[in-house]
């Protein structure tokens, strides 16, 4: 299988968990880029993109820790969020589905433990990042909370370097980021040609941080049209470098879409 989106490296941030945001004046705040436009997300932003939530999973000793952002999408017992959460880069098991819960809206929800999907296929033998998605389904429907809807094909978003304003929005936060949540104006600054499974990789230099995996990218009308895989060179500070320096983004189209849709029938 080709691969529009490189290997996922040990360099990136791929699903590390969270022990808290950074409080003000750590040494840890920071930022890939020079520019930090972020701010805590608000109600109205919640309202705004609906379906935000996050992913916790349970430490060695048993602590329920925040690992990464999470959605709510296209019915009320379909979960999205990055396959890196549960596979590393070579595809070793790192967590099991078990050890980890959903939280939205203040509640918690359980997975069903059997119902992982991952974006990888039959025989792979690495974790891309066109292919960094998973879905899991909840025992559960939530009921205090609405879904994200199953996006349409991202209309107008040519392969090539065209400039697309989206915001960045982390409900898990960024470690490197003094709050809780994070959102952020910021750009896709490259779109590259899909792999097999019509899936594209998109380039933006939106500031992340450890814990915010799984982010959505959305557009000036507030459409998802992609979630945040993995970043270089984390905490650096450097200017965007489309070959260097860079965050990774699967934008949400192909197979990926196909899955979402199947995952509704399959709940309901």
């Amino acid at each position: 299988m080709t691969h529009s989106g490189r290997c996922i490296l040990a360099a990136v941030a791929v699903g590390t968990a969270l022990s808290g945001p950074a409080a003000a004046g750590d040494g840890r705040l920071a930022a890939l880029y020079p520019q930090d436009s972020r701010r805590a997300m608000t109600g109205a932003d919640f309202a705004r993109f609906p379906g935000a939530g996050i992913l916790f999973c349970r430490d060695a000793s048993g602590v329920p820790k925040r690992a990464a952002a999470a959605w709510l999408i296209a019915g009320p017992r379909v979960v999205m969020l990055n396959a890196h959460n549960f596979r590393s880069r070579r595809l070793e098991v790192t967590r099991a589905v078990a050890d980890c819960f959903f939280q939205i809206a203040g509640r918690n929800y359980d997975f069903e433990p059997d119902s992982l999907q991952l974006g990888v296929r039959p025989g792979a033998e690495a974790l891309h990042i066109t292919d960094d998605w998973a879905l899991l389904h909840l025992k559960e429907p939530v009921t205090t909370a609405v879904a994200q809807p199953i996006p349409d094909a991202p209309a107008g978003l040519r392969t090539g370097s065209e400039a697309i304003a989206v915001t960045m929005v982390s409900p898990a936060g960024h470690e490197n980021f003094g709050s809780a949540t994070s959102l952020e104006a910021c750009t896709i600054r490259q779109i590259d040609p899909p792999g097999e499974d019509g899936i594209r990789q998109a380039r933006h230099d939106c500031n992340n941080g450890y814990g915010g995996s799984g982010s959505g990218l959305f557009d000036a009308g507030g459409r998802l049209i992609a979630m945040q895989s993995a970043s270089l060179s984390m905490n650096s500070r450097r200017p965007y470098d489309g070959e260097f320096h860079y965050g990774s983004a699967l934008l949400l189209e192909g197979a990926f879409v196909d899955a979402l849709r199947d995952a509704v029938r399959r709940t309901r």
